[in-house]
């Protein structure tokens, strides 16, 4: 008997007298029908055999470990990829949302490409039964479910889908769970990705990095040619709907370059510009740090292009005041109650302001081509105060440089001492005063800010080191002593 015989017998032994929510046919024919989609994807037979087994422990008395023991322990990891955590007493509707955000969680960070078959193969099955019964009985299916929303059941096979589409999209099983999701939600996908879709594949061999972010590095592609690519987390539509940004920011007339082509880079995203003979502002400070007081001119120039351009409210851009609201949620709320309430104080007593805020405005997002700056990362435009642009400024030129000064190096590609003297040259320029009270006044303002956002990203980490808690009172010192000084976020 083969791995893939014996699973069939083991799962048809554990779910037997189980039936599904609908019609109330045998259990064992959804993983049956699961093997059966990963048959037209794989001939992995571990990959089957796990499909096969993938509701073993969630809906049955079987555990991993039994798993483990008879079919293996890649079988058994890919099994638990698949499997939500739940205790027996608890409430189903109401811990929808966290069961699926922390399976997702899984799905997402997995490096098996098996863990994505599964999942397709899974979803697609559950989305056969439920485009099914839709077509005869509409919206009261929902009632049926433990999440009676169908928004939210939306978001999640929405999310699945763009988890598995970098790897998967070429497969018919991918673009039969899009025409599926498509039915119950028109409009939910472009319509294309039902169709043959292939990118065009590009490798980095022999590329300089020329730009490093949170969520992507650019590249030197050839002469004429950048890539920016995006890190794993990031879907096809995270890159649709910066490319979406960026063209209509283009035509509100900030100097913004456009993509013409999305690519895969390996598993992950990336997009392509044409910028001939172009160079980052972080790349000409590196050559050249004796200059960094005309970069911080140009800087300053793009900064307040940016700020003077405004938007209308049907354009549709977040408002930066509630993103500022989370970090303050984010990085004190539960540990300096009083801080917390200054803030949002603060930051609630603003008027709405439709001016444009990048959002993550440095060096490495403006290249420099025929003298002319241009911005390539629009992801995190918004509407609201400029302190948000200059608090990024003070975050990546002084901020992260005074918990170690290799962030900055590591980042920007140039020593601290010379960030911090282009923060001084763009505030300066930026302000158009070197009036030395004005200036101090507005960067208290910008490492206020700052010091917040750091804390809130160091509190990211599920567990924090010895250091990163010695980081964090030191930040919260900063921002008590700023406090006294600082009572609001006006330019």
């Amino acid at each position: 008997m083969n791995l893939l015989e014996e699973a069939i017998i083991f799962s048809t032994l554990m779910h037997q007298g189980k039936v599904r929510k609908f019609k109330k046919i045998p259990y064992i024919l959804h993983p049956l029908e699961v093997a059966q989609i990963l048959s037209t994807m794989t001939d992995d037979q571990e990959v089957i055999a796990a499909g096969v087994l993938h509701d073993v422990v969630e809906n049955t008395d079987g555990t991993l470990k039994e798993i483990g023991e008879r079919f293996g322990t890649r079988v058994a990891r890919l099994v638990n990829s698949a499997s939500e955590s739940f205790s027996p007493d608890e409430d189903l509707a109401a811990s929808w949302k966290r069961r699926k955000e922390e399976s997702l969680y899984a799905l997402q960070t997995s490096q098996d490409i098996g863990t994505r078959m599964i999942w397709l193969a899974d979803q697609l099955s559950n989305m056969r039964s439920l485009a099914g019964i839709y077509s005869e009985q509409g919206e009261k299916i929902w009632s049926f479910l433990d999440q009676t929303d169908p928004d939210e059941q939306l978001w999640y096979f929405r999310s699945v889908a763009e988890y598995v589409e970098m790897d998967l999209n070429r497969t018919g099983a991918y673009k039969e769970l899009i025409k599926h999701i498509n039915y119950i939600w028109p409009g939910s996908f472009d319509s294309k990705k039902t169709r043959y879709q292939k990118y065009r594949e590009v490798s980095l061999d022999g590329c300089k990095r020329i730009g490093r972010g949170a969520k992507a590095d650019v590249y030197r592609y050839n002469d004429e040619l950048i890539v920016k690519v995006y890190n794993e987390n990031n879907t096809y539509k995270d890159v649709e709907r910066e490319t979406a940004i960026a063209r209509k920011t283009f035509v509100m007339g900030i100097p913004t370059a456009i993509s013409f082509g999305i690519v895969a880079v390996g598993r992950r995203y990336g997009t392509m510009f044409e910028l001939v003979d172009a160079s980052t502002v972080s790349e000409l400070i590196a050559r050249d740090p004796g200059r960094v007081d005309d970069y911080g001119r140009i800087m300053a120039y793009v900064a307040r292009e940016i700020h003077a351009t405004i938007a209308k409210k049907e354009d549709g851009f977040p408002a930066a005041k509630d993103s500022m609201l989370e970090w303050v949620e984010r990085g004190l709320a539960d540990i300096d109650e009083k801080a917390a309430e200054k803030l949002k104080e603060m930051i609630e007593s603003m008027e709405d302001d439709f001016h444009m805020v990048h959002g993550d405005f440095h060096t490495g997002n403006v290249f420099i081509q025929n003298g002319e700056p241009l911005i390539i990362d629009m992801d995190r435009v918004a509407t609201g105060p400029s302190i948000v642009d200059l608090s990024n400024c003070f975050l990546f030129y002084v901020g992260y440089g005074e918990l170690n000064p290799k962030t900055i190096e590591d980042y920007m590609g140039f020593s601290y001492e010379t960030a911090k003297a282009f923060f001084q040259a763009f505030i300066r320029y930026y302000l158009q005063t070197d009036e030395e009270n004005r200036v101090k006044t507005i960067t208290d303002k910008a490492a206020l800010f700052a010091y917040l956002r750091q804390i809130g990203q160091i509190r990211k980490r599920r567990k924090l080191s010895e250091r990163e808690q010695e980081d964090i009172q030191y930040l919260m010192k900063k921002i008590a002593d700023l406090l006294e000084l600082v009572n609001d976020f006006y330019i």
